[in-house]
């Protein structure tokens, strides 16, 4: 009891703390006063402590407004301090106004409300924004919906800003004033988007060219014509059509509800010149054009506005090949073509500039017949034969086989150099493969023996022994035994026991076949065991097998038999 009644100094400080618990009055909150005096620049606000608070009358005052309080008024105040060194409360007026914005600004934030401020300074990377008694920062990219020159005529004026982050514990607020107009200007596109129709006619302004197209000002609302909507022909850039500020007249080809986007066109007011374009342009006749582009296969030639042609590589010259088009057509160019084809649906024309021409391989023709003498440099040479400058820029070819009677086309290959002048022979002209075929050795005779003609590979010959060697036998055939040629003692038999040239003898006629001929060498080799071979299996073929059991003497039998 006696402790209850004689409190100790601890008791007294946790009674002191339990009772500012539970009092209103705590530091760091805003709290109601009432205005007990006014001095020449203090305010004296009761706040129901045991001394009263003095405040700065600056902190009441709002520019433009009469916001000086009288005796008596109820007035909210932010305790800095219950008590200072001097016994007296610390009050502030601006500390209050800060806390209330703060509550009234999250309000804003959380209902996403726009709130009224006024752009009051500029800082690094972007501006100061009074919210009425509160800071915020606006984003240098928050201002405006494009990139802002100048700031002067915002700065000052009160607008709409919509809060974007708030910290309290830091004191940050970032605002947008992008926002506000971004959602402005989706109500009115959707407003004016609602208006427009698909296919309709409107004019517009030109705003903005890009390397695509062009954004033109329907009347608050951009489309876009895209640069292949501008025209029918071949429109490398917008700025070759229009410029930034002309007015024209469009058609709304296409309206997305979703993104509201809009699709121009300029060409879609005008006839479509491919309607007409396959009546006009069949295959076979023959236009003027200019040539617009030039690309590594062909030249686009324009017939007309909106319609061109493709002239590919191949059909540009009857003898230049495999040369770029551009050594051939010039950009700009007025030339003459003629039509090959036509595809209506792919808006297609294929042409041609050489069919216009006369066809060199004709004229050549015409005045070289087979059998003529032509003379040509040598224009290159190849694995397989000369190519030989001729007349009207073609070129014939000369093959190896048709260089020399008496040497091999490899060794009379070497004969030759890039440039000499040469005398051939035409032996056949194909106007439609374009080749002309020369051959050099038909302007000599053939000095080759007449027997040897038709002596190919793998024929068979009656030859005549005109001298036995331990190695073979040397042979003559033809029809007056010119032509010289040897058997070598492995091919005089199947059968290596009759493999003996001394059975021979000069005079002896056998049959044999000729398994090399080199005519311009005038070197032949014969085989009677090639020919026993082929004989022994066409037998085979014709009258048993290799496994019937039956021996050759009885198919050779079988043969003679049926012979008889």
């Amino acid at each position: 009891m006696s402790e209850t009644m004689n409190p100790t100094t601890d008791d007294f400080a946790s009674m002191f703390e339990a009772a500012i618990e539970a009092s209103p009055m705590q530091e760091g909150k805003v709290v109601s006063g009432l205005v007990t005096g006014i001095e020449k620049d203090v305010v004296i606000v009761d706040v129901g402590l045991k001394t009263e608070g003095r405040i700065d009358a600056r902190e009441f005052f709002t520019p433009g407004e009469d916001t000086m309080p009288k005796v008596g008024d109820s007035v909210d105040i932010y305790l800095e301090r219950i008590e200072n060194a001097l016994g007296q409360a610390v009050l502030s007026r601006d500390k209050a106004r800060r806390e209330e914005a703060w509550v009234k600004m999250h309000k804003f934030f959380e209902k996403e409300e726009p709130v009224n401020g006024e752009i009051v300074g500029r800082v690094k990377g972007g501006f100061t924004v009074d919210l009425g008694g509160i800071n915020a920062f606006l984003p240098g990219s928050q201002v405006d919906i494009r990139p802002v020159r100048d700031i002067g005529p915002l700065m000052g004026q009160t607008q709409p800003f919509m809060i974007l982050k708030m910290d309290r514990s830091r004191g940050n607020i970032v605002v947008s004033r992008r926002a506000i107009l971004e959602e402005s200007r989706a109500e009115q596109r959707a407003e004016l988007v609602g208006q427009l129709k698909e296919g309709e006619t409107r004019d517009g302004v030109v705003k903005n060219i890009t390397d695509y197209g062009a954004f033109v000002d329907l009347g608050g609302i951009d489309g876009l014509l895209h640069v292949t909507d501008m025209s029918w022909r071949r429109v490398s850039h917008p700025s070759q059509v229009l410029n930034v500020g002309d007015t024209v007249q469009v058609k709304i080809i296409r309206i997305n509800p979703e993104t509201q986007r809009i699709s121009l066109g300029m060409k879609q007011l005008q006839e479509d010149p491919w309607n007409a374009a396959a009546a006009k342009y069949t295959p076979g006749t023959r236009h003027t054009g200019t040539v617009t582009n030039i690309a590594d296969y062909g030249a686009f030639i324009e017939l007309e506005e909106g319609v061109e042609g493709l002239v590919h590589v191949s059909e540009m010259s009857w003898t230049k090949k495999n040369v770029h088009p551009g050594k051939i057509v010039s950009t700009s160019q007025q030339i003459e073509v003629e039509v090959l084809d036509v595809d209506q649906e792919k808006r297609r024309i294929s042409l041609g500039i050489k069919q216009v021409q006369s066809n060199p391989w004709d004229d050549f023709s015409d005045r070289f017949p087979l059998g003529s003498t032509v003379t040509g440099e040598v224009r290159s040479i190849t694995e397989f034969g000369l190519f030989i400058g001729l007349d009207g820029e073609i070129d014939g070819m000369a093959h190896l086989s048709d260089l020399s009677w008496d040497k091999s086309g490899e060794e009379a290959l070497k004969d030759y150099n890039k440039g000499d002048t040469v005398e051939a022979k035409i032996l056949e002209v194909d106007i439609e493969k374009e080749r002309i075929s020369l051959g050099i050795k038909q302007l000599t005779k053939d000095e080759a023996p007449a027997g040897a003609a038709g002596a190919n590979r793998g024929a068979t010959v009656t030859c005549t022994v005109v001298n036995v060697q331990q190695a073979g036998l040397d042979v003559t055939f033809g029809e007056e035994n010119d032509v010289k040629a040897f058997i070598r003692k492995g091919d005089l038999s199947r059968e290596r026991s009759e493999q003996r040239p001394e059975r021979f003898a000069v005079g002896d006629k056998v049959d044999a076949m000729i398994t090399r001929a080199n005519r311009a060498r005038n070197d032949y080799q014969l085989s009677i065991k090639a020919l026993e071979i082929a004989e022994e299996k066409e037998a085979v073929e014709q009258y048993g097998s290799a496994d019937s059991g039956a021996s050759l003497g009885d198919i050779l039998g079988a043969a003679l038999k049926g012979d008889n």
